[in-house]
């Protein structure tokens, strides 16, 4: 299984990116991705999260600071997660991490990165 993320860049505040991570390697049935960040000399914190191949459609989970503004979506015949990113601020500037949980939905631990058994090497969003 690979996760490969792509996307980031700098970009001026108030200014938005998408995010793009093709996994590869795996089709399951259930089970849910998320999208993590990681700013210098801070922890790995949760950013959103989706459950996909969902019979009935899965749900998306949020920060709650980042909901108003940040957008997870999926397109399963891509095998392709996004993350779509408006009025971009310079407490956003982290790398942005993709990942993969292949055996649950996501559930009220999403935002927790043990759930995740793969992991995209990142991304870098810089917002100046």
């Amino acid at each position: 299984v690979q996760l490969v993320e792509s996307g980031g860049g700098s970009v001026q505040a108030g200014e938005s990116l998408k995010l793009s991570c093709v996994v590869s390697g795996y089709r399951g049935t259930t089970n849910c991705m998320g999208w993590f960040r990681q700013a210098l000399e801070a922890e790995r914190e949760g950013v959103a999260a989706i459950e996909t191949n969902y019979l009935g459609g899965g749900g998306t989970y949020y920060a709650d600071s980042l909901k108003s503004r940040f957008t997870i979506s999926e397109d399963s015949a891509k095998n392709t997660l996004y993350l779509e990113m408006d009025s971009l601020k310079p407490v956003d500037s982290a790398t942005y991490y993709c990942a993969l949980d292949r055996f649950a939905g996501c559930g009220g631990g999403w935002s927790r990165p043990s759930k995740y058994e793969y992991w995209g090497l990142g991304t870098q969003v810089t917002v100046s």
